[in-house]
């Protein structure tokens, strides 16, 4: 079984990298791109250094694996921030030299299609973050949210327990990056509903594996850094949000089906799903359409984990996914979910 340790972590004033590793967008968007480097600077602190690829769309994964591969050798970088997610990062993979990362562990934040460089720095015994990508959650219009703000601080500078809360307000309706106006306010918010409990009558603590759930459908498929032995994973927790694609419940519950039919599903201690996002450019849900796609998609997890892991303790609307605010959830690292006190504390 793999060895999982912390990084070192970066100090303010550090030069942390800025990489591409999924999609050049911000060739395509440099407003909410550059509003999150002014943010690493003005926020935290950081000097942020771009990669050749950064903004170049269409980079092949020998060039995006290359800029990873100089982030984590350069010994003057601390910490490395994915610009945004995308859907292509699997074919950068097999380019990546496992040996090289391994003796250079540096925090790695990124969400979405980043899930794949997650899962396989926790195989080469790396604590990877999902969350805070440099367009979306640091590039927010108006301001950092403040909620996003304080988990991302906690993760970066602060070493120990940090407690989770359900957010008061959230979002997940976006804006046109390329029309200026977007920036000039801050996204409109609904009320929380809080976090929804199942079997919640236990404390379990194990550390973290999961991400965005169509890339770990992909990666299942592609057979990349999934476990061979399904016990690896005994008593971890899994974490799972749905993306900005907005895939059908039959799609969600088809996918936790065929994770149950591997024998990975009855291995977890707690599942922690994040609250869906239920609004897209390509489907402008309204509120009532967007409450049934929510519904609807919690229906088939719960249909899911009762047929193949019916005692696994599960919280819903986390806020760790493609909604507003976000929470850094660190991969690879420690969650206690405390059920009767309805707690969740990561370790960053």
């Amino acid at each position: 079984m793999t060895v999982i340790a912390y990084p070192p972590k970066p100090s303010p004033g550090d030069r942390v990298a800025v990489v591409s590793p999924a999609s050049g967008l911000p060739g395509l968007f440099p407003r909410p791109h550059e509003l999150g480097l002014e943010r690493l600077r003005k926020e935290y602190g950081f000097e942020p250094v771009e990669y050749p690829a950064t903004r170049k769309m269409g980079a092949s994964p020998a060039e995006r694996a290359a800029d990873l591969h100089a982030a984590f050798a350069d010994p003057g970088i601390k910490a490395v921030f994915a610009s945004i997610g995308g859907d292509d990062q699997i074919t950068v993979l097999p380019l990546l030299d496992r040996e090289l990362i391994r003796a250079n562990p540096k925090p790695f934040f990124g969400v979405s299609d980043n899930t794949n460089l997650l899962a396989y720095l926790r195989n080469t015994g790396i604590v990877g973050f999902h969350g805070a990508s440099v367009m979306v959650e640091l590039g927010r219009p108006g301001a950092l949210h403040p909620q996003t703000a304080d988990s991302l601080r906690a993760a970066l500078f602060t070493p120990g327990p940090y407690e989770l809360r359900p957010a008061e307000r959230w979002n997940d309706v976006d804006r046109d990056w390329a029309d200026p106006a977007t920036f000039e306010t801050e996204p409109g918010a609904r009320p929380g509903t809080g976090w929804s409990w199942e079997n919640a009558d236990r404390v379990v603590e194990g550390r973290t594996w999961g991400g965005c759930l169509e890339i770990l459908a992909w990666l299942l498929m592609a057979d990349r850094e999934i476990a061979r032995d399904p016990a690896e994973y005994d008593g971890d927790v899994l974490f799972l949000e749905t993306s900005e694609e907005l895939p059908a419940a039959e799609e969600v519950f088809r996918i936790l089906r065929n994770m149950g039919e591997r024998g990975l599903l009855g291995r977890f201690s707690a599942l922690l799903m994040g609250r869906p996002k239920t609004w897209s450019f390509q489907h402008p849900n309204s509120p009532e359409e967007a409450d049934r796609y929510a519904a609807e998609q919690r229906a088939a997890v719960l249909r899911a984990m009762r047929a193949y892991a019916p005692d696994t303790m599960i919280v819903f609307d986390v806020d760790l996914g493609h909604t507003d605010p976000q929470v850094v959830v660190p991969y690879g690292g420690t969650v206690r979910v405390d059920g009767p006190a309805r707690r969740i504390t990561v370790t960053y």
